[in-house]
């Protein structure tokens, strides 16, 4: 008889197939697990699956007295809490790097996107005013990536594959990061120098208590008026007030966003500014990202019942 697992946040079905076919998934729908099954059915229960994004606290967790396994769809994890998993003696585990290249490609679209003004040109001849040879000046001519120094934040998996692309485009690439890596690219001691050298800052830090609100309006103001900020991490890692003053004041010239402080996100200021390329948080939504995440979540689940430690853990 297959193991029962919890499904504790809200997935398409479709993305929860294969694992399916494995195990007996109870789906919370994105509901405390005690809203949608009796204590009975979860007294049982000894892992459960969730989105990295999703807050899961040690009260949750009490909820299902025998849990020795979350297992988080994707490479974050900043949604659970580690300590209160820790004090319950409950393994974390995650999909690291099976969505970077993914990830990788929606941030250099992202960055040309708001850099090259596609929405403005997409506008302009969906309008007609390039038809009547209608000047604006949002079509006076933009940089090009040669030369263009584009600093990553976070070198991890999807920074590097980042840095790779962007390379690519013959731009100068930097970074700042916890540590040095052994990568060619420039490294700068702190996120203040970074942004002040470069003038296409690259988010691709993992979210915390200490990358909180970090790209704040001092940091926005480092990048200049030709500067773009672009997030493929997570919305808290922007103080977002911070970013829209900045972009209604032209403090920096655009941004490129696929995260927000709060998802989904409703129209407000942010999505009124034409300087900004937005997008639902789609970085990873790939058929072989989410193909490589699924066989994370397998291996994890596979190993704890099989009584192992998770093949990918959180350390």
């Amino acid at each position: 008889m297959p193991e029962k697992v919890l499904v504790f946040s809200r997935f398409p079905k479709s993305l929860m197939q294969r694992i399916g076919e494995k195990f007996d998934l109870l789906d919370a729908g994105g509901k405390p697990p005690n809203e949608m099954f009796s204590a009975d059915q979860l007294a049982g229960i000894r892992a459960m699956i969730t989105a990295g994004g999703s807050p899961l606290p040690g009260r949750m967790m009490d909820m299902l007295p025998k849990l020795g396994a979350i297992v988080c769809y994707g490479t974050g994890y900043d949604g659970v809490d580690l300590k209160a998993a820790a004090e319950r003696r409950v393994a974390v585990g995650h999909s690291p790097g099976a969505n970077a290249a993914s990830v990788a490609d929606i941030a250099v679209t992202l960055m040309l996107a708001a850099t090259r003004r596609l929405l403005v040109l997409d506008t302009y001849v969906r309008g007609g005013d390039w038809a009547a040879a209608k000047p604006s000046p949002m079509m006076r001519p933009q940089a090009g990536m040669p030369g263009r120094k584009v600093g990553v934040y976070g070198m991890g998996e999807i920074g590097r594959k980042i840095a790779a692309r962007v390379a690519a485009f013959e731009a100068e690439v930097g970074y700042f990061s916890r540590s040095r890596r052994d990568v060619p690219y420039q490294y700068y001691p702190s996120l203040e120098a970074l942004a002040a050298w470069c003038s296409v800052l690259m988010i691709a830090v993992r979210a915390g208590d200490d990358t909180h609100h970090v790209v704040n309006a001092d940091i926005l103001k480092r990048l200049g008026e030709d500067g773009y900020v672009i997030n493929i991490a997570r919305g808290s890692v922007i103080d977002q007030k911070a970013l829209v003053e900045a972009l209604e004041s032209k403090t920096i010239a655009g941004a490129g966003l696929d995260v927000y402080a709060r998802e989904p996100h409703a129209p407000d200021a942010l999505t009124a500014l034409p300087n900004v390329v937005l997008t639902p948080h789609t970085g990873g939504h790939t058929q072989e990202s989410h193909r490589n995440m699924q066989d994370c979540v397998l291996a994890n689940l596979t190993a704890f019942f099989q009584g192992k430690p998770l093949a990918y853990p959180v350390n």
